[in-house]
């Protein structure tokens, strides 16, 4: 932009459940930042862009919805066999980009986005790890960074999503990259940021299918379980499950040699406990946006801030790239069942 004081004019591509709340942040919550127009090919989405978001320019053509008149940034929140073309297409054209987690499905891809975006005048590129951007998390790594748990060797993390009855996932389980990349991925970037970013060299992983059998015949799993080593010899446990019967749970535990943290437990939705006939307990958190719904905003907060020229983004595409490398070498020991090197 030439102007701070000029509002962000952005475009969105992609209004599906996740788009929609970044569509939403964009045009309600975020200052200095217009919602200009949005894209997809779905012409109930576009309309539902206009009335609901005020979105005056709609587009099912994706380079049309690049030429629109003043953009000066694009969120993708488009299917993750997308992103590679998307994202070097917006670059080329000078745009900065936001863009969903993976940054891509083959490390090839990731490398050349990479170094796209690396060279000199190269517009901003921020992959969506959201939950760098959630209070509870940055507190931790704040804890770490303080020495208040000595050394961290090793990071036990998890996403869980709540079981769905109606198997609605399954439609786009084989454009997800399987559960690893699809919902790990997220906690192979913490635990990478949390154990201060060390080289992965080798994982394996293990899963099974608990309820969803259609599954077997895309080569997934509904809940899988995975080891990475690092060179400095700490180590990351990850857990991911489509089968959750309480609600969403998201947890990560970090293990020094002074002391431990633990984030997410029980997936709480508040601070009550009900005792009654039945028991004690507390509600759930139901789905990954409820839980995540403030970081979600400051993610996105943070994007606007680095094309405005006020703020360095707080993480790169290599931080993306070697998530990605990681979570690939984790789904292929899913299928070999050995460990795979990295």
């Amino acid at each position: 932009m030439s102007s701070k004081s000029s509002s962000l004019k952005v475009g969105i591509a992609g209004l599906g459940r996740l788009g929609w709340r970044h569509a939403d942040n964009l045009a309600h919550r975020i200052p200095h930042c217009d919602l200009v127009a949005a894209c997809s090919p779905v012409a109930a989405e576009l309309a539902r862009a206009e009335s609901d978001l005020g979105v005056q320019a709609g587009y099912s053509n994706f380079d049309q919805f690049l030429d629109h008149p003043g953009l000066d940034a694009v969120v993708l929140a488009t299917p993750s066999t997308l992103h590679a073309q998307q994202v070097e297409t917006v670059l080329r054209r000078g745009l900065p980009v936001f863009v969903e987690k993976p940054l891509a499905l083959t490390l090839d891809d990731c490398i050349r986005l990479e170094q796209l975006a690396a060279q000199p005048g190269a517009p901003v590129a921020m992959v969506g790890f959201v939950r760098r951007f959630d209070a509870s998390y940055q507190n931790t790594r704040r804890m770490i960074d303080e020495g208040r748990i000595g050394e961290p060797f090793l990071v036990r993390s998890q996403t869980c999503d709540r079981l769905d009855p109606t198997g609605a996932f399954l439609q786009f389980a084989p454009t997800s990259g399987g559960i690893f990349m699809d919902c790990s991925v997220h906690d192979v970037d913490l635990a990478r940021w949390l154990l201060g970013k060390p080289r992965a060299t080798r994982a394996f992983a293990t899963g099974s299918i608990a309820v969803h059998p259609e599954l077997k015949a895309m080569g997934d799993v509904d809940n899988g379980l995975a080891v990475v080593e690092f060179e400095t010899g700490q180590r990351a446990v990850v857990y991911a499950s489509r089968t959750f019967a309480h609600g969403h749970e998201t947890s990560t535990e970090v293990m020094g040699t002074q002391g431990k943290l633990l984030v997410g437990a029980g997936a709480a939705r508040d601070r009550v406990l009900l005792s009654d006939s039945t028991g004690v307990g507390h509600q759930s958190v139901a789905d990954f946006y409820e839980r995540f719904a403030e970081a979600f905003l400051r993610e996105m907060e943070a994007f606007v801030a680095a094309c405005r020229g006020e703020a360095s983004l707080p993480l790169t595409l290599n931080d993306a790239t070697e998530a990605t490398r990681i979570t690939l070498a984790i789904t292929k020991s899913l299928g070999s069942g050995q460990p795979e090197a990295i």
